[in-house]
């Protein structure tokens, strides 16, 4: 039916577009996606995200959803199968809580570390280090296989970008944030996490991402310098 249709305003190499692509392709909804080029946005994007005007960005009869945590809400309370989100309020509000401490703790760490170097870089690499030991600590409680128990939930949808990314922004800007002897339980879960069919299938291969990593600083430095 015209204006239901599900489109995704996405990016190759974004790790919250991807994070939309891996819940749509678990809940088994079909979609397009609308490839955004970050450098030169097109007036769909700044049309539909005027405030932010970066992806991700869902639409959905004719409304159009953004920022990529609030789009995986959306998507689990619109699709009831394959839930992502648990059902008890309790337990909702936890993995909400936990979602955001990732965000700012691990994901906004890491990616100011990106464009910051010597003294300034550390002490990033480091706040990201002490909230993955805070992340093992949970794992370690339940001797859960995921952070959704025996199947995956919203929270490893969140971190699951270290799986692949990190990896690769590590290469790219020189530093290292992630010893799996130091969080044996995050190594393992990356294993299980990484070999998840759905994830395995639409999730980008490292050696196109560290080229593409070391540019966007270079970028970012280069901008950096002439303010």
């Amino acid at each position: 039916m015209e204006g239901q249709e599900v489109k995704l305003l996405g990016a190759r190499f974004s790790i919250f577009a991807h994070r939309v692509e891996w819940v749509l392709k678990l809940k088994g909804i079909e979609y397009e996606v609308v490839e955004e080029d970050l450098t030169n946005k097109s007036p769909l994007l700044l049309n539909y995200n005027p405030i932010y005007k970066k992806v991700p960005v869902l639409l959905h009869h004719g409304n159009a959803i953004a920022e990529s945590l609030v789009i995986i809400e959306y998507i689990d309370d619109t699709w009831k199968q394959n839930p992502i989100f648990p059902q008890d309020p309790y337990e909702r509000a936890t993995v909400r809580f936990w979602s955001k401490f990732v965000e700012e703790k691990v994901t906004d760490v890491i990616r100011r570390a990106m464009f910051l170097e010597g003294e300034q870089q550390e002490e990033e690499v480091k706040q990201a280090q002490d909230a993955l030991l805070v992340l093992e600590g949970e794992l370690m409680k339940g001797k859960k296989k995921f952070f959704g128990g025996d199947m995956i939930g919203v929270l490893d949808i969140v971190l699951g970008w270290i799986t692949i990314w990190l990896g690769a922004v590590e290469e790219a800007a020189c530093f290292k944030v992630l010893d799996p002897c130091k969080y044996p339980c995050i190594g393992k879960w990356m294993e299980r996490f990484v070999e998840l069919p759905v994830i395995k299938a639409n999730s980008p291969p490292k050696d196109q991402l560290v080229p593409f990593f070391q540019k966007f600083r270079e970028l970012g430095l280069a901008l950096a310098a002439k303010k």
